[in-house]
């Protein structure tokens, strides 16, 4: 994939399946062939050392496995646990058990019920994230600003 347009695509109306490893976002893209996309957050690794790793695992296991993926379809992989460090065995099995996964879910379902699917997975985060309490300080306060000063009541 290469544009924004198509990321975006796939995140508006593709489906979604997760594993241990990676999760796939998958769209039909009309073309004969399947197309990667990587997803590697900066938030979960700061080194750059370390994502590129994470990107290249992921994009071996593309190659690798290419020919037993379910074809015309762009495939987004975003990694499935913070800090995850993947082996390329695993991510082979499992890059080809999401796909297929995610191509029947595909295949079975109408746009509509995708997108009833992700209004209710939107409500689902959004009803979360109301219960989470508020993050604490650690017990710390902010510093106490100065008294406001007075003209001649100090001189």
């Amino acid at each position: 994939m290469v544009s924004k347009r198509d990321f975006t695509r796939a995140y508006e109306q593709g489906v979604r399946v997760r594993g241990s490893v990676l999760a796939l976002v998958m769209v039909a893209n009309g073309l004969e062939r399947s197309r990667l996309g990587l997803s590697i957050g900066k938030s979960i690794w700061k080194s750059a050392v370390k994502r590129n790793r994470v990107r290249r695992v992921f994009r071996e296991a593309f190659r690798l496995t290419q020919h037993e993926l379910p074809q015309g379809f762009d495939l987004i992989a975003i990694a499935g646990q913070p800090k995850l460090e993947p082996e390329l065995d695993a991510t082979c099995r499992e890059w080809i058990a999401l796909a297929r996964k995610g191509a029947a879910r595909w295949n079975q379902s109408t746009p509509e019920e995708r997108a009833a699917q992700r209004a209710r997975a939107a409500e689902q985060r959004a009803a979360k994230r109301a219960a989470k309490p508020a993050k604490s300080t650690g017990g710390r306060r902010a510093p106490a600003s100065p008294p406001p000063r007075t003209k001649g009541a100090d001189a």
